[in-house]
């Protein structure tokens, strides 16, 4: 398992280089949107979740630890955190946070470390 909340956990079934876009995002308690876009880079993996079917006209950036498994023949991929933990995270704006270290530790701080 990962230590870091920006890696995919072991256990999570990620296989990299697999283009997650399309894959509807499912928290504990529900359907939370679908992958707009991600990102495999190293100490740095993330999916942005349009959530247009939840929360009208927002995305939100999920580091790749929160991601409990990958379901492939499904399309699904589920989180270990609640609707309300993820609606509840700090404002994304993709056009100034995706790269952005200092959202980055915000969002670190905020999901803390990924739960099992």
């Amino acid at each position: 398992m990962t230590d870091s909340i920006w890696g995919y956990r072991d256990s999570a079934g990620h296989r990299a280089g697999t283009d997650l876009t399309g894959f509807t995002v499912e928290a504990i308690d529900g359907t939370v949107g679908t992958v707009d876009e991600h990102s495999d880079e190293a100490g740095a993996a993330y999916l942005v979740v349009d959530t247009r079917v939840w929360i009208f006209g927002r995305h939100i950036l999920l580091p790749a630890g929160v991601i409990s498994s990958i379901d492939f023949d499904r399309g699904t991929i589920y989180v270990a955190r609640t609707k309300k933990e993820i609606e509840d995270s700090p404002e994304f704006d993709r056009d100034r946070h995706i790269g952005d270290d200092g959202y980055h530790r915000l969002l670190a701080g905020y999901y803390g470390a990924p739960h099992t």
